[in-house]
C-alpha cells in the first residue's frame, strides 16, 4: 500500500511518530483526549472537518494536502469529466445494490473536503460515482449535500445552467426538512448569481433566511423582513452557543450564510442599501456564535462575513475602502483558517477590484496568492483566465502573472 492509499488516521499516526510525539503528547497540543487521537489513528473516527485537519496539520507541521493524500500539482483548463457529471444528473434509475450509509456519508465527507482544498479535478472525477450512490441510498441529508457540492463545483467551472439544475435538484430532495431545505437555497442563490440573476437570488435567499432564522422586528412602518430598513439588527440573536432561541447554533450559520448570499445578490442588483442592511444582519448573527461545529458546511463566521462585506462595498463602487478593507482581513489569524477554496475564490474577486482602480501589480499580487492558496481557483475557472488575459496585457506584465499566463496557456 503507498502512502496515498493509506487512510487519513495512519497517516496522521504516521507523522506523529516521524515528529516523535505519543499520542498522548499529540492530544495535549490539540486540547483533546489521548482516546480521541487514537480512535483516529485507528480510523474509528472519521476526520471529515476542513478546520480539524487542518488543525492536525498545523500541529504535525505538515500541509493538509500531506494527510489527505491528495497531488501537489494542479493542471490548467477545466477538467475533463463535466459531461459525465451531466450524465449522472440525467439518470433516475438507482443502483440495485444501493450503499451503506455509513460508506456513504463517509464518501460525501471526503468530497466536501476535495472541494474545500479546491482539488476540482479530482472532485469531476469523484462526481458521478457519488450522485450514482446517493441517488440510490435512502438519505435526504446526504443526497442534498451531493447535489450542493455538485451545484458548487459546476459553478467554479462556469457551468451555471448545470449548477442550478444541481441545486434545483438539492432543492426538491429536502423535501419538508427546514433546514435542509435552507442549506439548498445557498445553492441556489450562487448558481442564480453566476448566471446575472441576482434579483431572483435575493428573492430565493430571503425566503429562506425568513424560514430558519426569525426576521429583525421593524422599527417603523415600511420596514419588513430579513435585513429591513432600519430594523433592530440585534432582535433575536442567538445568545450562547446553544442557540438562545432555541435554534441550533449550526442553523444559526445557515440562516447567516443566506443572508451573506443575500447581500451579494442585492449588491448585484444595484440595491445597495439593502445590501449594507444585510450584511450588517449576517455580522450580528456571527459575532453571537463562537465554536459551533459546521454540520452544514458552511464555514460561516465574522471573517467570512467580513470577506463578503468587502464584495458589498466593492460593487457599490467604494473601491478604496474595499481593499482597505481586504488588507486588514488577509492579517488576521481567522483568515488563514477559512478553507483554500474560500480563500482562493475571494482572492480573485479582489484582483478584479485592484484591475478597476488601476492598481495591475495590485491584481498580480492578488492572482499569484490565490494560485499559491487554492491553484486550481485560478488554472480551472474562466473567472480567473480573463483577470491573468487582462494583467498579462500590462507592460511590463508582473512576473508572477505572466507566469501564470504560461501555465493556462494564455499568449499576450
Amino acid at each position: 500500500m503507498t502512502n496515498d492509499d493509506l487512510p487519513i488516521g495512519r497517516r496522521v499516526a504516521r507523522w506523529r511518530v516521524r515528529r516523535s510525539m505519543t499520542q498522548q503528547m499529540l492530544a495535549d497540543r490539540l486540547r483533546r483526549s489521548k482516546s480521541w487521537v487514537d480512535k483516529v489513528e485507528r480510523g474509528v473516527r472519521t476526520l471529515d472537518r476542513y478546520s480539524v485537519i487542518q488543525e492536525l496539520a498545523h500541529v504535525l507541521r505538515v500541509d493538509p494536502e500531506v494527510l489527505l493524500g491528495q497531488p501537489r500539482t494542479t493542471p490548467a483548463g477545466t477538467p475533463d469529466g463535466v459531461d459525465e457529471i451531466r450524465a449522472a444528473l440525467a439518470r433516475y434509475a438507482t443502483p440495485k445494490a444501493p450503499p451503506q450509509t455509513d460508506e456513504l456519508r463517509r464518501q460525501v465527507g471526503h468530497a466536501w473536503l476535495t472541494y474545500q482544498h479546491a482539488h476540482y479535478g479530482q472532485l469531476v472525477r469523484l462526481l458521478p460515482g457519488l450522485l450514482d450512490a446517493a441517488q440510490g441510498a435512502r438519505s435526504a441529508e446526504l443526497l442534498v449535500q451531493a447535489y450542493r457540492i455538485t451545484s458548487s463545483l459546476l459553478v467554479k467551472l462556469g457551468e451555471a445552467g448545470l449548477a442550478w439544475l444541481a441545486a434545483d435538484r438539492a432543492m426538491s430532495a429536502a423535501i419538508d426538512d427546514p433546514i435542509l431545505a435552507a442549506t439548498a437555497a445557498i445553492s441556489v442563490a450562487q448558481a442564480l448569481r453566476s448566471s446575472n440573476r441576482d434579483h431572483l437570488a435575493l428573492t430565493a435567499t430571503l425566503a429562506a433566511a425568513n424560514r430558519i432564522v426569525p426576521s429583525p422586528s421593524p422599527s417603523r412602518p415600511g420596514d419588513h423582513g430579513v435585513g429591513g430598513l432600519h430594523g433592530d439588527r440585534t432582535a433575536r440573536q442567538p445568545h450562547d452557543q446553544r442557540g438562545g432561541s432555541g435554534v441550533a447554533p449550526g442553523e444559526w450559520a445557515v440562516g447567516g450564510t443566506l443572508l451573506v448570499q443575500a447581500a451579494l445578490a442585492a449588491a448585484g442588483c444595484g440595491e445597495h442599501r439593502r445590501a449594507d442592511e444585510l450584511i450588517d444582519r449576517a455580522a450580528g448573527i456571527a459575532a453571537s456564535l463562537r465554536g459551533y461545529d459546521d454540520t452544514h458546511r458552511t464555514s460561516f463566521g465574522p471573517v467570512a462575513v467580513e470577506v463578503a462585506r468587502v464584495l458589498v462595498v466593492a460593487q457599490r463602487g467604494d473601491l478604496d475602502e474595499a481593499l482597505q478593507r481586504h488588507s486588514t482581513i488577509v492579517r488576521r489569524e481567522a483568515w488563514r483558517r477559512l478553507p483554500a477554496e474560500y480563500r482562493g475564490a475571494y482572492l480573485v474577486d479582489v484582483a478584479r477590484a485592484y484591475l478597476q482602480v488601476g492598481d495591475v501589480r495590485g491584481a498580480a499580487r492578488a492572482l499569484v496568492d490565490a494560485d499559491s492558496v487554492a491553484p486550481a481557483e485560478v488554472r480551472c475557472r474562466p473567472l480567473a483566465r480573463t483577470l491573468i488575459a487582462d494583467v498579462a496585457r500590462a507592460q511590463p506584465a508582473p512576473a508572477g502573472v505572466a507566469r501564470l499566463a504560461t501555465l493556462v496557456g494564455l499568449t499576450r
